[in-house]
Order: C-alpha cells, then structure tokens, then sequence
C-alpha cells in the first residue's frame, strides 16, 4: 500500500473509476480479482460486499495491498493512465481489508469439509493460498510449519516498515476461522516424512516449503565473520523486534558500511533495513546494469530515496580481513583495530558486456570497505522433504518437476508442490496465484481418486 485511506479518501478514490466497457486493470491481476464490482460497491459504501468480492480470489488481501507490485500490474492496465494516475487499486484493497479485520468481517467459508483430507508443508504464501482455496472447496486442510509461528516469508522475511507483523498475523487467522488447522514446529523430512502423511489418511499432500538453503560466495575470506546471509538477516530482525533473541544477533551495528550483493527484492528489502538499523553506509553490488535489476522498480526507487549507493557491473571476487586492509590507505581507525577473523572488505571486479551480449570479467578490480557483508544472491533448492522422498524427480536446476495434468503434481502421485522449489524465488503473489492453480489440480485428483475407491 502506497498510502492509507480514510473512509472519506477511500470512497472519493473509489469513484474515480470509470467503469470501463473492458476493464483493463483485470488483465493485470494475477489472482483474477474483480476489481471493477469491488470498487463499484466500495464507491457505494458497500465495504462487506466488497470484502467478500476480493476474498473470492484472494485469501491475503490486507497482505498483497502491500506487496503486491501493483503499479507493474493491475494498476498499470488501469484506464485511467491514459488521462491522469491510475486509481490506486492496492490502497482501495488495503482499506477494505484492513476495514474487515478491524471490523471482524470474515470471508466467505465453507462449513463442510467432507470432500477429502489435505496435508501443506509449509506456511508461506505458497501454502497459505492453497489452503485457503481448499477449505472453500470443502475440503479438510492441515499446514504443517517448521517455525514456532506460521507465516514463513511474510513474518520472517519481509521487513516490518513493508508489512506489519501483527497484519500477517490477523490474515492467518482468518484462515484458521474458516477451518485451516495448523500445526507448528513439525519439521518435515526431519519430524515425519510424505510417507507418515499418507499413513494418517491424507488424500493429497502439498510442498509449498520454498528452497532450502540460501546461496553463498566460494571465494577467499568466506569463513570470515560478518558476511551473513539477506534470509538470516531479515529473519533475526524480526525475531529481535519480538525478543525471541538479542539485539546483538542481528550483527549490525550503527554506523557499519554494509555491503549488499544482488538486485533483487530481497536485496532491496535487506538494504532498506539496513538503513532502518542505523547503518552508516549502505552499498549494493551487482554483476550486471541497472537494467537488469531484479527488484521490483519501487523498491528501487524506495532505495535510492534511502540512501543506498549501487555499483553495478561489479563482482565481489574475494573478501578481506583487517590485515589485508591495512596495506590500503585511507582505511578508518576503527578497522585497524578490529578483530582479525572479520571481514573489513571486499574485492570487486569490474564487468564488461562483449558484442554478444556475455558480462565478462575486464578493466580492473574495486577494493570496498565494509564492516558487514549481506549476500542475497538466491537460493539452493531440495529442502529435506525433498531429499527424503522416494519418487520425486528434479530437474538440472535442482528444481521439482511438476505435471500440466492434474496441474501441480510431483512425480509421485498425489504429492503436489508450487513456490520457489518449482519455479524459482517469485513474488509473493505470482505464488499464490500458481498455488491457487495447484489447489485446483488437487481438487480434480482426490475426486477422481475417491470415484475409482467407490
């Protein structure tokens, strides 16, 4: 959400929309919400009805308000970018949610959930949409989440300045009002396996666990300390701002010069919270142009605003301890001093484009100092439930195979998977909007399933 409305400023926004005879804005919703219907009815002071309209299609509206990139989807399609701005489609989603969590409206559930028994592995948008879309279609669902508390990305991952705690808190629990059962700290592939699930009766099983391990840099210095990675970091800012560990595990301390590796959301998201924590200087490195950045263009752009500094065409090639540095000059005192298993620097590369189009390694090498290095280059993928289960086949990228026909299934039968571990790190609501899909394959298999059992 770019801003929060008041009831006033909601239904004046509400009736800038023009009601177009095609309404363009659809085409740009990945989750298919009617957006004209909802804003009709916002526009009339309608807000339940319109609240029911979007929970149709979407089980997180009060969380895809805020990071839903809207301005590159639903809003650019928007008719009305042809004569002024677009109406502000996410903000209007982000008051009507907002309005029925603050309100107790709940969405639209089904009370009987007799047509089968679903297990998720995982709590992220993946599974969270899933599960949301399987108890409207009667059916009983479990989430099964490693962490002490459900959420996965959106709690862990997301900074809070971008998306409130305590909001992806009321939108699970939504989800459980409607007949979502959670079970917390079950690690799969570790506290029980696919096998055990389908033991205890599950019709389906979806993996919506996301890639195992983040990706680090095998370059020298690597064991040195304060290179950590853009997952660990977020993730302990959120636990340190909840008390469930120290301040001093977040290993940034106010002043530090932080360096970055990557351009994608994450990256951004690790920069910006930097900033927040009081670094002195933030830097993100990046092996390619500025228009190859990943990161969504507002997150880019909330950057910059911030203060962060970029260096594109540049390859981190190695990382360098105070004993190094201190053959540089012009490196500060408090460096000279540290201790020397921490990383003080790091070496860049500078990048050239070739004729066809190739970044190559060329014009000479950058020394940077730093106090703390966050690497958000991606992830690797096979997670232990992955690992520990026969039948279920990757391909060359190490990423799960999954079928068109029932859509979402694995290689083995009636395990289904979406998210990062079959199509790579994506936003939070292109997952959701594959799971919704996935969720739909499930339902065709256990019908099928329990027709032929008949």
């Amino acid at each position: 959400m770019k801003e929060t409305l008041t009831t006033t400023l909601a239904i004046k926004e509400a009736r800038r929309c023009q009601k177009c005879s095609e309404p363009t804005c659809l085409n740009g919703c990945p989750l298919q919400i009617n957006i004209p219907k909802f804003i009709s009815c916002l526009a009339k002071g309608n807000f339940g009805e319109a609240y029911d309209i979007i929970s149709e299609a979407n089980n997180l509206p009060a969380i895809c308000a805020r990071v839903c990139p809207s301005e590159r989807q639903c809003e650019e399609k928007c008719n009305m970018c042809t004569e002024e701005r677009p109406v502000a489609i996410a903000d209007l989603e982000g008051f009507i949610a907002d309005f029925a969590h603050d309100n107790d409206l709940k969405p639209l559930a089904s009370t009987d959930a007799k047509r089968g028994k679903i297990a998720i592995i995982g709590s992220g948008p993946a599974g969270l949409a899933a599960a949301g879309d399987l108890i409207r279609q009667k059916f009983a669902v479990t989430i099964f989440e490693a962490q002490s508390e459900p959420g996965g990305v959106l709690l862990f991952g997301i900074p809070e300045y971008r998306l409130p705690k305590d909001i992806v808190r009321k939108e699970i629990s939504e989800l459980q009002t409607c007949g979502v059962e959670i079970k917390v700290e079950k690690r799969a592939g570790i506290d029980f396996t696919i096998d055990d699930l389908f033991a205890e009766g599950y019709d389906a099983i979806f993996i919506g666990v996301g890639t195992a391990l983040p990706r680090t840099l095998d370059i020298p210095g690597q064991q040195l300390s304060g290179i950590l990675t853009a997952t660990y970091f977020l993730r302990t800012v959120v636990l340190a701002a909840t008390g469930k560990v120290d301040n001093s595990e977040i290993v940034l301390n106010p002043g530090d010069k932080v360096v970055v590796v990557g351009a994608g959301n994450v990256a951004m998201e690790a920069a910006l919270t930097a900033v927040k924590h009081g670094a002195g200087e933030v830097t993100v490195v990046y092996h390619k142009g500025e228009e190859c950045i990943k990161a969504d263009r507002s997150a880019y752009r909330r950057a910059l605003e911030a203060g962060v500094k970029f260096h594109f065409l540049q390859q981190p090639v190695a990382y360098f301890n105070p004993k190094q540095m201190r053959a540089v000059k012009n490196i500060r005192r408090r460096v000279q001093q540290a201790d020397e298993l921490n990383v003080a620097g790091i070496l860049l590369q500078n990048i050239v484009k070739d004729k066809n189009g190739e970044y190559i390694q060329a014009g000479g090498q950058e020394l940077l100092s730093c106090d703390c290095v966050i690497l958000a280059i991606g992830q690797k993928t096979a997670p232990p439930i992955i690992t520990s289960t026969k039948g279920i086949q990757m391909d060359v990228n190490g990423f799960v195979i999954t079928k068109e026909r029932p859509y979402g299934m694995t290689t083995r039968a009636g395990v289904f998977s979406s998210g990062d571990i079959v199509h790579g790190p994506a936003t939070v609501v292109l997952a959701m909007k594959e799971s919704k899909k996935v969720a739909e394959g499930i339902a065709q298999y256990v019908d099928a399933k329990k027709l032929l059992e008949s």
